[in-house]
Parts: structure tokens; C-alpha cells; sequence
């Protein structure tokens, strides 16, 4: 398991050849990249968690459920990361009160969703097992959001 951490952060750090590669009109390099890591998160959901069949019943519908849910959200922050990219050059004060109004929007509705879905995998799984969920769920969010960040530029 202490190989888990590493192996996320490297598999998560990969992409970010990807995101330096991309310019303007990034929204399909962008979905692409969010699969991939969706899709590689699966995987490590599997061989940390250890779930039972029965446990694999309750958490993948969930987990399903949740990441359908998170979709729209994705897609909103990546629509409003490619309009900071539109506005770079020439953001008005008006158009960063609407790009940061739209962001805590976004981390808001994020918050709740994955608070929301926490509370569903307690009541699905083992008390352990739900914990180690919310911590994988926590390290991949905190690793995507440090490598995505890190490539935006600072408003100026």
C-alpha cells in the first residue's frame, strides 16, 4: 500500500506534458485528460480499497452515480478555465468578477456533491473502507487541482 501514493502521483503528474502542450480552444485535450485520469482512478480505487463482491454490489453504482454527477461540473470549470484563456490578454475587472463568481461557484457545488457521496459510501461500506475512500478521493482531487493550478496563470 505505501507504493499507492506514489504511483498516484506519478500517474497524475504524467498528464501535465499534455496540459503544457495545449493552447487555446482546449476543451477536447482537456476532456481527454479528465477521462484518463477518471479512468486511472478506477484503478486505484480497486486495489486500495480491497472490496468484498458484495462491497463492490453497494460502492460502484455509487461511485458511478457520483462521478456522472461530477461530469457537469468538470465540464464548468473547464469551460471557465478556456474563457480565462479568451480573456487573458484583455480581462476587464467585469469579466474576472464573473470568472471568479463562476469558480467558487463550481468548488461550492463540488464540496457538497463530494460530502454528499462521502455520506453515501459510509452507509455502503465498512467504516474502514469508506474512510480509505474518502482519503483516495481527497489525494486524487488535491493532486489533479495542484497540477491543473500549477499551469494556469495568475490573472493579471
Amino acid at each position: 500500500m505505501r507504493f499507492a501514493p506514489l504511483a498516484l502521483a506519478l500517474l497524475l503528474t504524467s498528464f501535465v506534458p499534455v496540459l503544457h502542450a495545449q493552447n487555446s480552444g482546449l476543451a477536447s485535450d482537456e476532456q481527454i485528460l479528465l477521462k484518463q485520469v477518471n479512468t486511472d482512478a478506477k484503478a486505484l480505487y480497486v486495489a486500495n480499497l480491497g472490496l468484498t463482491e458484495e462491497e463492490s454490489a453497494k460502492f460502484w453504482p455509487i461511485f458511478n452515480e457520483y462521478q456522472a454527477k461530477k461530469k457537469p461540473l468538470q465540464d464548468r470549470f473547464l469551460a471557465n478555465v478556456n474563457h480565462f484563456a479568451e480573456k487573458y490578454d484583455g480581462m476587464t475587472d467585469a469579466d474576472a468578477a464573473a470568472l471568479l463568481k463562476e469558480k467558487m461557484a463550481i468548488e461550492k457545488e463540488a464540496e457538497a456533491l463530494k460530502q454528499k457521496y462521502t455520506a453515501k459510501m459510509a452507509k455502503a461500506l465498512p467504516a474502514k473502507k469508506a474512510l480509505r475512500y474518502a482519503q483516495l478521493e481527497s489525494r486524487i482531487q488535491n493532486l489533479v487541482a495542484h497540477n491543473t493550478y500549477s499551469l494556469i496563470p495568475l490573472a493579471r
